[in-house]
């Protein structure tokens, strides 16, 4: 790997102007998952950019995913599609406040981006929802309807999230991206092993659903826009 890539300096400023175009700041779903695309793209370029030993001498870092709590469940079954999909580990611990949070752990960049698409993602589980309970009223059941719905979501996505992953690696890179994604991998696998954690299976959690919901939710997961789509 050279040190051919584009200008560093150039390539954070786009980072920094495709993080910036968030729904929170009035752009629509569609925009900011696309701009998670592009996100995803430049920080690869921006790691090619780096070349090989300075990305090997790179250091990782954690990053917090507080989850809103009438998302979690849904959330939970799309973080470790955005972990892989930015070459991170991730896992669930609790905060000092005794709350269940994710973390993510991998290179700068890459944790950037993860909390850039975990945001995208999020905002369209509420799009899809609003969508699809628009002038629809319901009665409560013994199975939650919109929990059901967003899960069905929310594995559409995941599914599709690990197809991109793979799609992903090196297709829009010179050369072809495998020698980076190795030496990502690498990085993240070796400073992990210094952090010595051990971790407990998780077991599940018990919520009721409704096959009908779920359906609907999966088919609204396999319409929505996600980084890594084209348009054309």
């Amino acid at each position: 790997m050279t040190q051919g890539g584009p200008d560093r300096d150039k390539v954070r400023a786009r980072l920094q102007a495709l993080q910036a175009k968030t729904v929170a700041n009035g752009c629509t779903e569609e925009e900011a998952l696309a701009a998670a695309e592009k996100v995803a793209e430049l920080l690869d370029l921006y790691h090619l950019s780096l070349g090989e030993l300075e990305l090997r001498r790179s250091r990782c870092e954690r990053l917090v995913l507080e989850t809103d709590r009438k998302l979690r469940v849904a959330m939970g079954l799309c973080i470790p599609a955005i972990a892989a999909y930015c070459d991170c580990k991730v896992w669930r611990e609790r905060d000092a406040k005794g709350q269940s949070v994710f973390v993510l752990f991998g290179l700068p960049g890459a944790l950037e981006t993860a909390g850039f698409v975990h945001d995208a993602i999020a905002a369209a589980l509420r799009a899809a929802w609003a969508n699809h309970s628009q002038g629809r009223s319901f009665i409560r059941h013994a199975v939650d309807e919109k929990g059901s719905f967003l899960i069905g979501v929310a594995v559409s996505l995941a599914d599709r999230l690990d197809a991109l992953k793979h799609a992903r690696n090196g297709a829009h890179l010179p050369g072809g991206g495998g020698a980076l994604v190795e030496i990502r991998h690498s990085v993240v696998e070796s400073e992990f092993a210094r952090l010595g954690l051990t971790f407990r299976q998780g077991g599940a959690s018990g919520k009721r659903l409704s096959p009908e919901a779920f359906d609907a939710g999966r088919t609204a997961g396999h319409t929505a826009h996600l980084p890594g789509d084209n348009d054309a």
